[in-house]
């Protein structure tokens, strides 16, 4: 994996956060220098659904562009706290104590990080309306799988079957660890 060895200051003190946490399931360094890469492309708004303590944003801030802004929902009141916490004083970042599902509110999106289980699994139907078309809707924690229909543990992927087959998006999915892949979908 070529990847810059020096992690963003804004990731190290998410990296932190967690730890203090305990949070386990943080997103993965891969993932995160594809999210600053992506969200380096985009202007507008970024969300995120799933702010945990905050690594996928702090990877997504790490590469927005000048002018652009992020806004991520987290339903744990704790967790909201501490990651509004560490992005203090960093005016393009909005932390919601919300669902996922009240990011509509803020649509349309040029780029969605779709971080939480049920936002995956609710499939592209509310995406296509929270993205913009040519906006970027990002779902990460996918198996590889070399297969048509693509397998996970001896059954089809409904989920990723279904994000790759969806006509409003053109979706790839693209490994960024030898067990890790993600799926970016382009908004039709």
């Amino acid at each position: 994996m070529s990847a810059p060895p020096q992690i963003p200051g804004v990731v190290t003190r998410a990296h932190q956060l967690s730890r203090r946490r305990g949070f386990v399931s943080s997103c993965r360094n891969e993932t995160g220098w594809l999210l600053a890469s992506l969200a380096a492309s985009r202007n507008g708004t970024l969300a995120e659904s799933g702010t945990g303590c905050g690594v996928g944003s702090a990877w997504l801030r790490s590469g927005m562009r000048a002018g652009s802004r992020l806004v991520t929902a987290e339903h744990d009141s704790g967790l909201v706290e501490a990651v509004r916490e560490m992005f203090a004083g960093d005016e393009p970042v909005d932390v919601l104590e919300a669902d996922w599902k009240e990011l509509a509110a803020r649509a349309p999106f040029t780029l969605l990080f779709l971080d939480v289980r049920e936002a995956k699994r609710a499939g592209p139907d509310l995406a296509a309306e929270l993205v913009e078309p040519g906006g970027l809707v990002v779902l990460d924690d996918f198996t590889p799988c070399a297969t048509w229909p693509p397998m996970y543990q001896g059954r089809v992927d409904a989920t990723r079957q279904q994000w790759l087959l969806d006509p409003r998006f053109t979706t790839v999915e693209v490994m960024v660890a030898v067990d890790a892949s993600v799926l970016i979908a382009t908004r039709n």
